[in-house]
C-alpha cells in the first residue's frame, strides 16, 4: 500500500497505476477480476487487461443515510448479503422502517443492473478461483466488505482487494478479512474518493456494459 499522495487523470490511469502493483498474479489462469459496480469496472478492465485475465461485474449498493444517500449506513450485494454500519444506524437515530424500506428500493435496483449488465449470463463461476475485487476507491469500507463476503461464500481459493485510493484504516480493517490489499494511494487527510481523479464522472450502464464486452486477453 502506497503513502505517496498522486491524483490520476481518470479511473482508466488508475487502473493502469493499480495493475502495475499486481503483476505477480499476472498471466495466471485461476485469476478472475471482478468489477463493482458501476465505477469499479473500468478500473477493473484495466486490471484484467495488464493481467491477462477474465473481467466480471460483481454488483454491490451502497445503502444510504436517509435525506444524505453520499454517507453510507452500509451495503448489499447479490445473493441477500447485508452489512449495517451499527454504530452510523445509532448515531442518526435510523427506525426499523427506514431501514427496511432502503434496503428494498436498494435491492430492486441492484437487480435491475444485473438485468442491464448481464442479460441472461449468470455470474462467472468462483470457486478455486484468486479472485481480485476492484472498485474506483474506497471511503468507508461498506461496499468492499459486504462484497468480499459475498464472495467468500462462493468458495473461491482467495480474495485480493485492489482500489487506487482508500484510507489506511480502512484497508487495516479489509486485511483482516481477505489475503491481500493493494492501494496505489493512501492521502493523509483523506475526504473522498473523488479527491485524487481529474475525471471523476459518474459512470453510466452503457459503459459498464461496453467493459464488460471488451475482452481483455492478448491486449498487450
Amino acid at each position: 500500500m502506497s503513502a505517496t499522495r498522486r491524483t490520476f487523470r481518470d479511473r482508466g490511469e488508475a487502473g493502469r497505476a493499480l495493475a502495475a502493483l499486481l503483476t505477480a498474479y499476472r498471466g495466471r489462469d485461476d485469476v478472475v477480476v471482478l468489477g463493482l459496480a458501476r465505477g469499479g469496472v473500468p478500473v477493473g478492465w484495466e486490471v484484467a487487461a495488464d493481467l491477462h485475465a477474465p473481467l466480471d461485474v460483481f454488483l454491490v449498493r451502497k445503502l444510504g443515510v436517509p435525506n444524505w444517500a453520499e454517507l453510507a449506513m452500509g451495503a448489499i450485494a447479490s445473493g441477500g448479503e447485508v452489512v449495517l454500519n451499527d454504530d452510523v444506524i445509532r448515531r442518526l437515530r435510523i427506525s426499523a422502517a427506514e431501514l427496511e424500506d432502503i434496503i428494498d428500493r436498494e435491492t430492486q435496483e441492484l437487480h435491475r443492473r444485473e438485468s442491464a449488465y448481464r442479460g441472461d449470463r449468470g455470474q462467472r463461476s468462483l470457486p478455486g478461483k484468486m479472485v481480485i475485487v476492484v472498485d474506483d476507491g474506497i471511503a468507508t469500507g461498506a461496499s468492499m466488505k459486504v462484497a468480499v463476503r459475498a464472495i467468500r461464500s462462493a468458495g473461491p481459493a482467495g480474495i485480493v482487494v485492489a482500489v487506487p485510493v482508500a484510507p489506511h484504516s480502512v484497508c487495516r480493517e479489509l486485511a483482516a478479512e481477505v489475503d491481500d490489499v493493494f492501494c496505489a494511494t493512501s492521502p493523509a487527510s483523506f475526504d473522498a474518493v473523488g479527491q485524487v481523479y481529474d475525471d471523476f464522472h459518474q459512470v453510466s450502464d452503457d459503459e459498464v456494459r461496453d467493459a464488460l464486452e471488451r475482452p481483455t486477453s492478448d491486449v498487450r
